[in-house]
């Protein structure tokens, strides 16, 4: 009925109340925290593009993974920068590499802990970007497939839970499940970087992870800004070729495909707040412009509304803190 018998404003008269009819949830348990590891011992150094956020050495890392499953956050995703690296990026399939260290330190020290490895080359390759370079300098696909299923089996090997390809390499989710298989890990998840745009939003994480390409870009293989459709049919043939979950990045500009995505499919969706989501909001909150911790809880709730099940994101602690 219209007004005066219908008033919406009932409902809102009390945190409780709200709370009782509250349509979206955020939980510590939604959440993945990416962490930037390095050789070392005893390091840890902030990120100058990150505040809040540092390069952690492996017992570091075990520290921090550790900190995040006090607070009831189910997994980490881990970054890797190597000692040294080269054309093909080596580092990334070495079963010694940092990544493959941290998680086996991590998986020792918090077994229930969800260990996710980015799967991708750029950390790796002295020229940046994310797969083997053909003379003319462009990024050759199809050779990249065979150095993305050496890393995958890497990565399964030091124990990694989820697999999580960010290349966006056509046909790497089929090659890589096909070397999982063949290795006896069947029952391994790939979590898939399908809808990966081409963003400005990822600056402050080139500087923390030393991953800027040192010519070019990479609109050849990341996704235009503007194609919606297109994105939808990456995740479903993501999902063709075996992904167990699909992704979107960045989260805050692309909130309608993480719905389209979500209701087209009906997979695990995974949707990652990327560093400059991060650092808008930390920059306005240090220059007084806006509350930190309610503009982050208001993001990620937006976020969770949208659609997406897990949410990948620098403020899981402080969100998770805030929240419990």
């Amino acid at each position: 009925m219209p007004f005066p018998q219908t008033r919406l404003r009932r409902l809102r008269a009390t945190r409780v109340l709200r709370g009782l009819v509250r349509e979206t949830t955020l939980k510590p348990s939604d959440f993945v925290f990416p962490l930037f590891v390095a050789h070392g011992v005893d390091r840890r150094e902030p990120i100058a593009a990150m505040p809040g956020i540092d390069h952690l050495s492996i017992d570091h890392a075990v520290q921090e993974a550790g900190e995040a499953a006090a607070m009831n956050i189910p997994a980490v995703l881990l970054f890797g920068l190597p000692a040294t690296k080269d054309t093909e990026g080596s580092g990334a399939w070495d079963d010694e590499g940092v990544v493959q260290l941290a998680t086996r330190a991590i998986k020792d020290a918090h077994p229930e802990l969800i260990v996710i490895t980015d799967l991708c080359l750029c950390e790796y390759t002295s020229h940046g970007h994310c797969g083997a370079l053909r003379p003319d300098g462009s990024v050759d696909n199809d050779a990249t497939l065979d150095l993305l299923a050496k890393t995958a089996i890497s990565q399964a090997h030091a124990g990694a839970d989820i697999i999580a390809p960010s290349d966006m390499m056509d046909g790497r989710v089929r090659a890589i499940r096909q070397a999982l298989d063949d290795e006896d890990f069947t029952d391994k998840p790939i979590l898939a970087y399908s809808a990966k745009f081409a963003s400005a939003f990822y600056g402050p994480f080139r500087e923390a992870a030393d991953s800027a390409p040192a010519f070019g870009d990479r609109r050849g293989y990341q996704m235009d800004p503007a194609n919606g459709n297109e994105a939808v049919r990456e995740a479903k043939l993501d999902i063709e070729e075996g992904a167990d979950i699909v992704m979107v990045k960045p989260a805050l500009p692309y909130l309608d495909l993480i719905r389209r995505i979500k209701d087209e499919t009906g997979m695990p969706l995974a949707a990652y707040n990327v560093s400059g989501e991060y650092v808008m909001i930390k920059a306005a909150a240090q220059a007084g412009l806006l509350d930190e911790r309610q503009a982050v809880l208001e993001a990620l709730t937006g976020i969770r509304r949208a659609g997406a099940d897990i949410i990948i994101t620098y403020h899981a602690k402080d969100a998770a803190g805030w929240l419990q």
